[in-house]
C-alpha cells in the first residue's frame, strides 16, 4: 500500500495513490497534545497521546482510551530510531539521515517513510508498507516521525 502524507500545520491529510483523501489526523487540545485520527466518514478510529516536550519525545497510541502501544525515540541524530512496543506486537522506525526511515517488524522491513520538502515549504511524507500488515493505526507513525523529526527536517 502508498500513501501520502500531507501536513499542514497540525494538520495531516493521508491520500491513497489515486489521490482520495482516506484518513485526516487532527491536533485535539492545547501544549504537547493528542491527535486523532479519522477515517474518510470522520470517525475516530485511534490516537497518537505525546507525552511532555522533551528532546526525546514518547507517544502512546491509544484506542477507546486504551493505550495498545508505546512509541519512544531511542536515538536523534546517530541511526535515529523509534522504538514501537506492545504486548502482541513491535515494530522499529530506524533511519541513516532522519528523512527516510524503514518499517522493521520481527527483524525484516515491511515498509518505508519518505520525506519530502514541498514547494510551500511542508514537509511531506510517503509511506509504503507491506498489505499483509497494514493496519489504520500504522499511519500515526508517520505522525510521530513528523513530530520528533520534522522541525530537524525543514532546518536541511
Amino acid at each position: 500500500m502508498e500513501l501520502t502524507i500531507s501536513v499542514k500545520g497540525t494538520k495531516y491529510s493521508v491520500e491513497d495513490k489515486k489521490g482520495r483523501n482516506i484518513y485526516t489526523v487532527k491536533k485535539k487540545g492545547f501544549g504537547a497534545g493528542k491527535f486523532v485520527l479519522l477515517d474518510a466518514s470522520n470517525y475516530h478510529l485511534y490516537s497518537l497521546i505525546q507525552r511532555g516536550d522533551e528532546r526525546k519525545p514518547t507517544f502512546s497510541v491509544t484506542h477507546n482510551d486504551h493505550a495498545f502501544l508505546e512509541i519512544s525515540c531511542k536515538s536523534l541524530f546517530l541511526d535515529p530510531t523509534l522504538d514501537i512496543t506492545g504486548k502482541e506486537e513491535s515494530y522499529k522506525l530506524a533511519s541513516k539521515d532522519h528523512r527516510d526511515f524503514d518499517l522493521i517488524k520481527d527483524g525484516e522491513v515491511k515498509g518505508h517513510v519518505k520525506t519530502m520538502m514541498t514547494v510551500n515549504g511542508e514537509l511531506q511524507y510517503e509511506f509504503e508498507i507491506d498489505n499483509k500488515i497494514f493496519d489504520d493505526y500504522l499511519v500515526l507513525f508517520v505522525v510521530a516521525v513528523d513530530r520528533t523529526f520534522g522541525e530537524m527536517n525543514k532546518a536541511k
